[in-house]
């Protein structure tokens, strides 16, 4: 089948989508039982930033490496692999009896996370039939459900009992596996069938190497700006409503999940909008859109709170789709390096931010940290220095 005439193949694109549910809600039950492993190992901010960094160092170094690999050696079957060890990190955390064999646990949970999102977005933009911003938030809005069901998964199973009850997730790991060995069938054939004609029908935007590396290098700020400010809210923001209004642990896990459920609303409004509007015109409303919101968030009531958090988890998620698909579109013959790039850099920042935040917590305030981040999203200006890619010339490869 050409690539010209290919359809959108929508039970890959939701399957894919679920699998990321699956693969993102293991990961997220990490941030969602701090409030448990603090009071259980008596740790610090700082530790705690400490252990989403060792999560996120392990998900984001090899992430590059793996896409890279793989746009040369296509893997259909490795993200069963990546999530073999995902599995193995869950296992561990459920047992671990101290704070290294946290670290250890939650490092093998980001090594399968760095296994399974190159392929896995590479597979939704294969999949897309031109749709590409919309396939990408299709994907993308699974892994987000996914991180926002993990604080309501924890807080009816794992609080009332004990983060020993984490082997149940295993269920959801073998789950995952299924559905990634049909999505993994599918991709090999394509593989088999389509190869030649990709090759040969690749669009590649007309711009010097200098006007691409650097358009890279913005798009990059972009996601520090965006995924320091979310570590924030993932890492902190329970304890931030805890200390500062009092509520219950049940009730903070709740209020992530209102933030973490808009980021998914907003993941997928961006992909319908990045098609129809444009990549440049979603990144630059989204980055620079949060920024009044987050200003304010730090002198809010709990209910404001929460209802600014909701508006900037919607604002803010709608760009990371958009951003995807245009470096995607900036060098579509490095699909795999582009995306493990990218999702490697988002998981870097949010596990550099995390640490980065948490030993200025301990060394200030939880409340004082929202004010620093407040300012970030200002960062969002570069957006308007991004090339429009509808206004740039393409040639066929």
């Amino acid at each position: 089948m050409s690539l010209k005439t290919q359809n959108t193949i929508y039970p890959i694109l939701i399957a894919i989508s679920l699998a990321h549910l699956l693969n993102d809600m293991l990961q997220a039950v990490i941030p969602a039982i701090y409030p448990l492993l603090e009071a259980k190992y008596q740790l610090s901010y700082a530790q705690i930033g400490m252990i989403t960094l060792c999560y996120q160092f392990s998900a984001s170094v090899f992430q590059p490496i793996v896409g890279a690999y793989t746009d040369k050696n296509p893997k259909p079957y490795s993200q069963l692999i990546g999530m073999f060890f995902t599995m193995i990190g869950i296992g561990l955390l459920a047992n671990a009896q101290n704070y290294y064999l946290i670290l250890i646990s939650v490092f093998m949970v980001g090594i399968g996370s760095s296994i399974f999102h190159p392929e896995s977005s590479r597979v939704s933009f294969l999949a897309s039939g031109g749709r590409r911003s919309l396939a990408q938030s299709v994907f993308q809005i699974g892994g987000n459900t996914g991180t926002a069901l993990a604080p309501l998964l924890i807080a009816w199973w794992i609080l009332p009992n004990d983060s020993s009850y984490l082997i149940y997730f295993i269920g959801v790991a073998i789950l995952a596996q299924i559905i990634l060995a049909y999505i993994a069938q599918w991709y090999k054939n394509y593989l088999k069938t389509n190869r030649s004609t990709q090759k040969k029908t690749l669009k590649i935007p007309e711009l010097s190497q200098l006007k691409i590396t650097t358009t890279v290098g913005i798009l990059l700020v972009l996601i520090f700006s965006k995924y320091f400010y979310v570590a924030s809210i993932t890492s902190f923001f329970q304890f931030y409503t805890l200390k500062k209004f009092g509520v219950s642990t049940a009730q903070a896990q709740i209020y992530l999940f209102y933030f973490l459920l808009a980021v998914a609303i907003g993941t997928l409004i961006g992909g319908f909008l990045g098609d129809r509007f444009g990549r440049k015109a979603i990144i630059v409303f989204s980055v620079f859109g949060a920024a009044p919101f987050a200003l304010l968030l730090p002198y809010a009531t709990l209910e404001w709170t929460v209802v600014l958090t909701i508006i900037i988890g919607m604002i803010m998620a709608s760009a990371f789709p958009a951003i995807l698909v245009y470096a995607q579109e900036l060098l579509p013959k490095k699909l795999g390096m582009i995306s493990g790039l990218f999702y490697g850099f988002a998981f870097g920042m949010a596990g550099v931010g995390s640490a980065v935040l948490g030993y200025f917590a301990d060394k200030t305030s939880i409340e004082y940290i929202y004010h620093i981040c407040s300012f970030l999203p200002l960062i969002g200006f570069v957006a308007f220095f991004l090339p429009n890619l509808k206004k740039i010339s393409y040639r066929i490869f």
